[in-house]
This record gives structure tokens, sequence and C-alpha cells, in this order.
């Protein structure tokens, strides 16, 4: 029961984290909209997703974060502990039982997430939004291949 408890615990967490994101970026991302974007807002906008959808979406998350956190989860399942239990999204997401090496880049790179998302929060429409619409389809993929590779994950046949 504890495992079940964990699994739940920890997906919920993860997911309602990217969907939160998601929801929170949708309207920043649909102001820019909002008044007339010029042809290299355009051309901005389309790379920066383009951008976005390669190496947030697929390379962080479809090919290494999504993967990862099914791991984890599977294992919470199999081998609970009460206090891996009680920080399940934390453990799933990797900030704990980890390597060393691999703890340092998490922590590294959730550090850089920070400054970057308190330094796009200073730029004036539409440029805020056309970063936000990049980050909004990497989210989006992320909190799909989430539930996809968890899914996979349990799914699978030992």
């Amino acid at each position: 029961m504890l495992g079940i408890i964990g699994v739940v615990w920890g997906l919920g967490g993860v997911v309602f984290m990217l969907g939160y994101a998601v929801v929170r970026l949708f309207p920043v991302t649909m102001a820019a909209f909002e008044q007339p974007l010029q042809w290299y807002h355009w051309v901005c906008l389309i790379s920066f997703v383009v951008f976005m959808a390669y190496s947030e979406g697929y390379r962080g998350f479809q090919q290494a974060f999504s993967p990862r956190v099914a791991a984890r989860l599977k294992y919470l399942y199999d081998y609970p502990r009460p206090w891996h239990v009680a920080l399940s999204p934390l453990f799933c997401m990797g900030y704990f039982y980890i390597q060393r090496r691999r703890c340092i880049a998490i922590y590294t790179l959730t550090l850089g997430i920070i400054v970057i998302i308190l330094a796009v929060r200073l730029l004036s429409q539409p440029w805020r939004g056309i970063i936000d619409a990049g980050v909004l389809v990497g989210l989006t993929w992320g909190l799909v291949t989430v539930l996809i590779s968890t899914q996979q994950a349990f799914s699978a046949t030992p």
C-alpha cells in the first residue's frame, strides 16, 4: 500500500508542477499576440519554439527527465521507504538518493532555471511571450512524456 501511495503522490506532484507551470505561462504567451507582431518577431517565435521543442521537450524531457521519473516511480513502488514516499515528488525528480554528480547537476540546473525565469520576467511583450511560447511547448511535451514514460514503466514485463 505504501508503494501505491508513493506512486500516486509522486506522479501527482510532478504532473501538478508541470501542469501548473503550463497554466501560468499560457496567458503570458497569449498576451504577446494581442499586439501586431513584426516579421522578425515571427521568425524569433518560430525559431525559439522549434529550438525549445527539441532541446527542452525532446532532449530534456523525453530522453532524460521523463524516463528517469518513471524509473524512480517504479522503484518507489517496488521498494517503498517512508521517507521516500513522504517526499515522493522530489524523490522522483531526483533531488535526493542519487549519485553525487547527478545531484549537483540537478541542483545547478534548478538554480539556473530560477535565474532565467527571473530574467525573462523583466522582458516586455512580445519578447516575454515569445520566450514563454517556447517554454510552454517544452513543458507540455514534458508533461505528456512523463505520463507516457510512467505508463510504459508500469506496463513493461520484468
